[in-house]
């Protein structure tokens, strides 16, 4: 639970995790997100609250990754709805991945090409605030260990 406690190991798990989280194939970020955290050495329990707090921007993250995909390969526009596209791949498993294969692959590789970027700019931005946090609780820890004892009007 202490893994990764420095602010700038808890800024990385935060910004590794992020991305992690945004991996546009459902059903695989808290697997993701275990395994680069355990290579990493990464805080787990921090990379799993933000995978579930990113969990609702996940659908709309993939839907633009499939659309920068298709712009990165020149790709036809892919139509799809995410409810039929569950039921077609349980029902037809190999016929979904003959129609969506490639999608998938278009996304994930936008994903990589952006993964990165990502990651700097989250770290960037949170690492600040999280030297402030730690800078903040130094200070109101000092204060509040002060070890004279108090000084009592009787002896």
């Amino acid at each position: 639970m202490t893994q990764g406690i420095t602010p700038e190991r808890i800024a990385l798990a935060i910004s590794i995790g992020s991305a992690c989280a945004l991996f546009p194939i459902i059903g695989t970020t808290t697997i993701l997100c275990l395994i680069v955290g355990v290579c990493f050495k990464l805080n787990q329990p921090i990379m799993q609250i933000i995978n579930g707090i990113l969990t609702p921007l996940h659908i709309p993250v993939i839907i633009g990754l499939v659309k920068i995909g298709e712009i990165i390969f020149r790709a036809p526009a892919s139509l799809f709805h995410f409810r039929s596209m569950n039921h077609f791949f349980w029902e037809h498993p190999a016929q979904f991945f003959a129609r969506f294969g490639m999608v998938a692959v278009h996304a994930i590789i936008a994903w990589l090409i952006i993964a990165p970027i990502w990651i700097t700019l989250v770290y960037a931005i949170f690492l600040p605030v999280i030297r402030e946090i730690y800078r903040k609780r130094e200070i109101s820890a000092s204060i509040t260990s002060d070890d004279t004892p108090p000084s009592h009007p009787i002896p």
